[in-house]
């Protein structure tokens, strides 16, 4: 299954989509709404968030799990290094190695005082470098203290993010590099808005494969895209979301429908979103697509 995954990664189109598991403790009927829209077979696999903006949500691994055993194919759960110390972290690991969770999303975390816990804390031993390192130890035989595990994991495939705009490209460059460094095979990004930014983002990928990596150990871009059908979606992943610029044409154009009623700016959201996938999809068909549990969107998308 996750070699099936990163060979397509690697050699194929690729298309993974997220899920958010929610403020509950039941998953399943987030999974009963992917299989009502049948988007199992439109993707080649999900990711689950851990506890994104630190708010309180269903565990990651646990919904991996669930989605993993409902559909058959891989699941990338998230990791937030908020929230672990490098003990539970390999505990975590450990457990989930048994259940065949097997290819992680490494995260530093959104901070803990922006939690809907009162006075929650941050761990944050280190940044998302410290995860990926323990994952090369764990593929190694090893706890992150090279002492030998009785019984060696199944191999972790580890991934990473990566903001989509920065005004200093090199900055990109620079942590592209960084991630490779600790044993990324995957670099997902923010959502990108414009085919100019993702040609951008594959050249400082090529940079940074070509400088620090070897061919065997090269990590593949994988271009994040969230639809936006609403306005004020729009101004404010522009204005409050570090790391992603949206278009001032975008958000001229849904302005412009705003004024003429919620179908019309539904409509020409929905539009920039799909053309903007299909053009991204035609230049570099490796795509983690991310709507917030809005599956019908997913699915209009993806179709």
């Amino acid at each position: 299954m996750f070699t099936t995954l990163i060979n397509k990664l690697k050699n194929d189109t690729y298309i993974t989509l997220e899920t958010t598991p929610g403020h509950s403790a039941k998953f399943s009927p987030t999974i009963d709404k992917i299989e009502e829209l049948e988007l199992h077979n439109l993707v080649d696999g999900f990711s689950t968030t851990d506890n994104p903006l630190a708010k309180l949500k269903f565990n990651a691994l646990f919904a991996a799990k669930l989605l993993q055993d409902r559909f058959h194919k891989p699941v990338i759960a998230t990791m937030s290094m908020r929230d672990r110390n490098k003990i539970a972290l390999q505990s975590d690991l450990l457990g989930a190695n048994e259940f065949d969770i097997r290819a992680i999303l490494a995260l530093t975390g959104d901070p803990a005082t922006i939690s809907d816990q009162p006075n929650a804390k941050g761990v944050f031993e280190s940044d998302s470098s410290l995860l990926l390192d323990i994952i090369a130890a764990f593929n190694a035989g090893m706890d992150y203290s090279s002492k030998p595990l009785a019984i060696r994991p199944e191999q972790i495939h580890p991934f990473a993010v990566l903001n989509s705009y920065a005004k200093n490209p090199k900055t990109l460059q620079k942590k592209i590099q960084k991630k490779i460094k600790h044993g990324a095979v995957g670099i997902i990004t923010q959502p990108v808005y414009d085919v100019e930014n993702a040609k951008l983002l594959l050249e400082l990928r090529d940079n940074a494969n070509k400088e620090c990596c070897p061919e065997n150990k090269r990590a593949e871009l994988i271009l994040g895209i969230f639809p936006i059908t609403k306005l004020r979606t729009a101004q404010f992943l522009a204005s409050h979301v570090p790391g992603i610029n949206v278009p001032d044409c975008w958000i001229e154009k849904l302005r412009k429908a705003n004024r003429i009623n919620a179908e019309e700016e539904y409509k020409v959201g929905f539009e920039l979103s799909k053309n903007l996938f299909d053009e991204i999809k035609a230049l570099h068909p490796k795509i983690h697509l991310m709507t917030a549990n809005q599956f019908q969107i997913a699915k209009d998308i993806l179709v």
